[in-house]
């Protein structure tokens, strides 16, 4: 299935956006120039959260199970442009079987490990999954037997794959013993009725669903190129790095962020998940990792005291990335001051969107805590060559003017070669402006002090609306991430029967013993100069915040514990 129209492709091509090459050219590549070295290896935890003991593959060892995989697949009725989830743990199966469901030209659609049957129906539904590739056993849920209820409510699902144990009406899928010469020739001959082309359909992901029903994003070969070259670009990596993926392979984080980067130079892969921050040091320190990525409060918490490296021998480390949320400047400049590890912060989604703000472009830890580059200025210092031909605007959410000016919100909307080619099964021009530019739905401004710059001010959907004026929960949330007492924050707009909305506060306190108070945390907002309508006049104090299982706070979970108030 081909994604973009055949004159957008080529001009990718001859632009050098995209190099042609698929997965399986990769795969063959690196295992011709590499076919010894280290590859993929699995966490030291692995047996205690699936099946099998842990794995560490040489590129040659990753390519003959890919095969074997992809044989077993194709024997039992799995083709071309068939859409196929896939509900794997972090283990070295899943980069295989993301290998060997490409190199036979079917669609991979990954799904986190804690999707129940609820979620995997809706989206199966759209996606028209034809086969179920799944474990017996995976973070203390019975994937395997979840699975075997799905055919009776997918009428297109065929067959339910799975790894690592029999069970009735599945059909065991391993290539742990390796291809055959039977193997190689039953993909070889399948190979052979078509042409695979970087245009090609390779994943169907989606949308996180914080807002509203997930929404199919398929992405070619070609355009996953493109991110995931501006992913490596920014920390610089190449084929001497060793990555520590701690992220679901399910969306754009852990696909262009970990996986593509790690074919496209040949790195060495470790994976991680779920987060167990003493397994995380100790994977840093035995496999001297050098690059990594993880969430601002673990970040947060690594650099409040030294203990983790007086503990652990962290000095391979030399670039990590995180997001999702405010960054605490004091944070980024202990990492990068204190221990010589570079903080990158990144804003992006699953179709295309990637702002990245690093050393070069954003060298006050301070600044790039909130702020991203504009994309498309000339004479910037971007790390990634996209980010000089993408270009960037903002719209006014009303009028549907474009914002130049600096302290006007407008939504983002972006156009370049990293952007998806539509939404699956939908109208091709949903999410798009009338003139082709993407419209990501996130809020942001031109900050006064830094024009070069944007801020992100929120989701349009989560702007606080209160008596007319609009709140950014990501502001307050970014003003008050610095307290002391404050280890995670969500600002939520809470029903209010004369002014619309007024702004709650969920926190999850440093110490649980010793909360803050809310006069504490509206004092602080007074203190920075804060306009007494963004003060918050609720808070909860929360062990934690509820988030979807890639990570992102579901805020509608937080609304929901509201009945309307009154003033």
């Amino acid at each position: 299935m081909r994604l973009f129209p055949d004159t957008t492709a080529q001009g990718f091509l001859d632009d050098g956006w995209w190099s042609g090459l698929t997965w399986s050219d990769l795969l063959e590549r690196n295992r011709a120039d590499k076919p010894d070295v280290l590859a993929l290896v699995d966490a030291p935890n692995r047996s205690a959260l699936t099946f099998g003991t842990p794995r560490r593959l040489t590129w040659s060892e990753v390519d003959d199970e890919v095969t074997a995989l992809a044989a077993t697949l194709l024997a039992h009725g799995v083709r071309r442009d068939d859409v196929v989830g896939v509900q794997l743990p972090n283990i070295a199966e899943l980069p295989l079987v993301f290998l060997a469901l490409t190199r036979i030209g079917a669609i991979v659609s990954p799904f986190p490990v804690q999707y129940g049957r609820h979620e995997i129906v809706g989206m199966g539904k759209a996606a028209g999954l034809t086969a179920f590739i799944t474990v017996e056993r995976a973070v203390g849920r019975d994937l395997g037997t979840d699975a075997l209820e799905l055919p009776a409510h997918l009428e297109t699902l065929r067959t339910v794959f799975l790894l690592g144990a029999d069970l009735d009406g599945t059909v065991r899928l391993d290539g742990t013993a390796g291809s055959t010469t039977a193997d190689v020739d039953r993909v070889g001959a399948h190979r052979a009725t078509w042409t695979p082309h970087a245009n090609d359909c390779a994943t169907l992901v989606w949308t996180s669903g914080t807002e509203g029903v997930p929404k199919g994003v398929p992405r070619a070969f070609g355009d996953w190129e493109v991110l995931a070259t501006a992913v490596s670009e920014v920390p610089g990596v190449d084929g001497d790095d060793v990555f520590l993926s701690p992220f679901p392979m399910t969306n754009g984080g852990g696909i262009s962020g970990m996986y593509i980067p790690w074919l496209l130079h040949a790195a060495r892969l470790v994976l991680h998940h779920p987060f167990d921050l003493a397994v995380f040091l100790g994977q840093i320190e035995a496999e001297r990792i050098t690059y990594t990525c993880a969430p601002p409060a673990i970040l947060d918490a690594l650099v409040a005291d030294d203990s983790a490296f007086e503990q652990h021998d962290l000095s391979s480390l030399r670039a990590v990335s995180t997001g999702s949320a405010p960054l605490s400047g004091w944070m980024i400049a202990r990492w990068e001051r204190d221990h010589g590890v570079e903080v990158l912060n990144f804003f992006g989604s699953n179709e295309g969107t990637a702002l990245f703000g690093d050393p070069d472009s954003m060298p006050d830890p301070e600044l790039r805590g909130r702020y991203f580059p504009r994309y498309g200025l000339p004479d910037f210092p971007y790390r990634a060559s996209i980010h000089r031909v993408t270009r960037t605007r903002l719209v006014d959410l009303v009028d549907g003017t474009e914002v130049t000016e600096p302290g006007r919100t407008g939504e983002l909307q972006l156009t370049g070669p990293s952007i998806f080619a539509g939404y699956w099964g939908r109208d091709p021009r949903e999410g798009f402006a009338d003139d082709g530019w993407f419209r990501t739905g996130d809020v942001f401004e031109i900050p006064e002090d830094q024009p070069h710059c944007y801020v992100l001010v929120d989701r349009a959907k989560d702007l606080i609306i209160r008596g007319g004026y609009n709140i950014s929960a990501v502001e307050i949330e970014g003003l008050l991430i610095g307290d002391p007492e404050v280890a995670e924050v969500a600002a939520v707009a809470m029903p209010d029967e004369r002014l619309g909305e007024k702004v709650c506060l969920f926190v999850v306190p440093r110490d649980l013993d010793t909360p803050p108070d809310l006069d504490t945390l509206v004092a602080r907002l007074r203190d920075q100069g804060v306009a007494r309508f963004k003060w918050p006049e609720r808070l909860e104090i929360l062990a934690e915040l509820p988030r979807n299982p890639i990570g992102k706070i579901l805020k509608r979970e937080l609304r929901t514990r509201f009945e309307p108030v009154g003033s």
